[in-house]
């Protein structure tokens, strides 16, 4: 296995800062929860959602909430550690999304945000989600949303995505459907598996 960006490019102590920042913020009354809203409102009720790179839990933590049947997957057992603790009920795997495997288990949707993509492995994008859209039914749905001033490019995502079987449905500057112009810093791109 290949280092993720997560681990490469951060500190020994990232991880827990990261998760004690998600916790100030929530206890200061921040809107955390705009990436679950984007995938509740493209998912029957009930549904069954994939978190690719769920952190500390706060999207898996809210699609639960909502009634769907979640699996929050993250490289990082800190992370994971702290999903389990703040964020009860969905189910919680310790994984390398490049090697993502859930057995027979299929999703009528993921979601793969908080810039998951642009901190896996340099040169895993296109599995990543290969193995994401390998684990959704047909039609299923995926959302990704990342910074684009890193190093993946819409282009290579779009191209990868294709590969993939995954086809691109619309694309917005932000998670509260911002519309999409030339020169965002973010994009937030929806597709389904064909």
């Amino acid at each position: 296995m290949s280092t993720p960006r997560w681990f490469s490019e951060t500190s020994e102590t990232h991880s827990q800062w990261y998760v004690e920042r998600f916790r100030t913020l929530a206890a200061e009354g921040a809107d955390l929860t705009g990436e679950a809203r984007l995938v509740d409102a493209v998912v029957k009720p009930g549904s069954r959602v994939l978190d690719a790179g769920c952190g500390p839990g706060r999207i898996a933590g809210e699609l639960h909430r909502r009634g769907h049947r979640v699996t929050g997957v993250d490289v990082d057992p800190v992370l994971i550690e702290a999903a389990e603790l703040d964020h009860p009920g969905p189910v919680y795997r310790v994984a390398d999304l490049a090697e993502l495997d859930l057995g027979e288990e299929r999703f009528d949707a993921a979601v793969c945000a908080g810039n998951v993509l642009v901190f896996v492995a340099p040169g895993t994008e296109s599995r990543v989600l290969a193995r994401i859209a390998a684990h959704l039914v047909e039609g299923g749905k995926l959302l990704v949303g990342f910074r684009l001033d890193r190093d993946y490019a819409l282009d290579q995502l779009d191209g990868d995505a294709r590969v993939a079987r995954l086809e691109l449905v619309q694309r917005f500057a932000t998670w509260d459907l911002d519309p999409f112009v030339e020169g965002a810093d973010f994009a937030v791109s929806l597709f389904r598996r064909i």
